[in-house]
């Protein structure tokens, strides 16, 4: 252990720490060029077999950066993408971004350090610095800009540099530090673990914009709607942000044990797909699309009445041609993503002659990510973690989230050695209660051992 990390985790204060020496390496889960390629013409891209757990030396700081010590991180679907090269490998990203020069060059490595989320301590501080300083506790926005880049700040996710950390750059948050801007940084909830925070930022802050911001969907009371997925951790922030606005959330499933979660979550109305005929293999063609468009339909007005105002997709491919049949005359389908394919066929008489909208989102500019940070400050947005893995095992944790048997958001431990630390306001925590702060836990333990149930979950398989 280095002398960092050692004091970080004897509770040092900013004095200590900024007097501790930063290590030249650290360990990392990362990428590694020479493995591009490795998957061709293989069906099963098991992510198991390219993420690497090593060490990597610790870049040179920015003016405009700061060092967090990671004691928590989580697994987004980018990190998926990242580790089976598709649809496009990052290392491309990372050549096109050092292309740029100057503190750019050392994204374009043999290797790329991933993870999009990250709560931590903040060790060290560039020179351009100001807001921050060693000691602070903080979460990570996934998002980086330009803020010399006039479009930035009309809206940060429409400048031309924006791009995601951890995956369209190197350094990213499974790891034991990270190097981010500055501008990424939000003060981390106190009543939060370290595993709690760092589940929260990425997908909470996606959802965000695509319902609630004025560059999304803009619900209001009584809205009706429709999310895809809705166990996910996309979908079980939605969940909560409807009811907080005053809507009527439908969430849709794929089990029973997944219907049993939602309903914890509060989701008014829960739709197993399985049940009224949208599983299955069979080919999506255009008649299937609106069969099955229409047995959804039917199945939402049984529930609430009414056709659903928004649908929230990120599914894609498999869901789109019937989001789009499925929402009311003149409603809005929200997406943000396609994590089942990327080329979407919809029937179009049913967007423009019902004056329909689709609404493209990615992530949130900071304003939205600090209004999302202040609803889970307030204890009005909760986690939504359903397992932890420690840093040694993150390519199982990804193996879980590519074969879609998780829920909510997959922990993974980096400095922090176990679960339940990092509290700094526990009369909040035991005000709201461990099962409204975590709705998706089954074991009901605030504090265990990551370890401990590595070990456990090694001797029953």
């Amino acid at each position: 252990m280095d002398v960092l990390t050692e004091a970080l985790l004897d509770g040092a204060g900013p004095a200590e720490i900024e007097k501790a020496e930063l290590p030249d390496e650290y360990l990392a889960a990362h990428l590694r060029a020479g493995d591009v390629g490795m998957f061709d013409g293989v069906s099963d891209k098991d992510v198991r077999k390219s993420l690497h757990v090593d060490r990597v030396p610790m870049p040179e700081l920015a003016p405009d950066e700061v060092v967090v010590a990671v004691m928590a991180s989580s697994i987004n679907y980018n990190t998926v993408w990242s580790a089976t090269f598709e649809p496009v490998s990052t290392f491309n990203f990372l050549e096109r971004f050092g292309r740029e020069g100057g503190y750019a060059e050392r994204h374009d490595l043999p290797y790329h350090v991933v993870g999009s989320d990250a709560s931590g301590v903040i060790v060290r501080v560039g020179a351009g610095v100001r807001r921050w300083k060693p000691g602070d506790h903080v979460v990570v926005s996934c998002v980086q800009v330009d803020d010399q880049e006039p479009a930035t700040h009309a809206d940060g996710m429409l400048g031309s540099a924006q791009r995601i950390w951890g995956y369209e750059t190197n350094f990213g948050g499974l790891a034991h530090y990270t190097v981010v801007r500055a501008s990424q940084l939000l003060s981390k909830p106190a009543h939060l673990t370290w595993e709690e925070s760092a589940g929260v930022m990425l997908t909470a802050a996606t959802s965000y914009r695509m319902l609630v911001s004025d560059n999304g969907a803009r619900i209001k009371q009584g809205d009706i709607v429709l999310i895809w997925g809705a166990t996910g951790g996309l979908g079980a922030f939605a969940v909560q942000l409807v009811k907080n606005a005053g809507g009527i959330p439908v969430g849709v499933v794929s089990s029973e044990r997944k219907a049993g979660l939602l309903r914890a979550l509060g989701c008014d109305v829960v739709i197993n797909r399985n049940e009224i005929g949208l599983g299955g293999d069979d080919a999506l063609t255009p008649e299937r699309t609106i069969e099955m468009g229409k047995r959804l339909g039917r199945a939402i007005r049984a529930a609430v009445g009414e056709d659903p105002h928004v649908v929230f997709d990120f599914i894609g491919q498999a869901t789109f041609g019937i989001s789009v049949f499925v929402v009311r005359r003149g409603g809005v389908v929200v997406t943000c993503g396609s994590s089942t394919g990327y080329q979407h066929q919809f029937d179009n008489r049913y967007l423009w002659m019902n004056l329909k909208r689709i609404v493209g989102s990615h992530a949130a500019n900071l304003q939205e990510q600090w209004e999302c940070n202040r609803l889970v400050g307030l204890g009005s947005l909760s986690p939504v973690l359903s397992a932890v893995y420690p840093l040694a095992e993150v390519a199982e944790a990804a193996r879980l989230v590519q074969q879609n048997k998780h829920t909510g958001k997959v922990g993974v431990l980096c400095l922090a050695p176990t679960e339940g630390l990092g509290v700094t306001d526990a009369e909040k925590r035991a005000a709201l209660g461990f099962e409204r702060l975590n709705p998706l836990r089954a074991d009901g333990m605030d504090t265990t051992s990551a370890r401990a149930k590595s070990q456990e979950r090694a001797a029953s398989t």
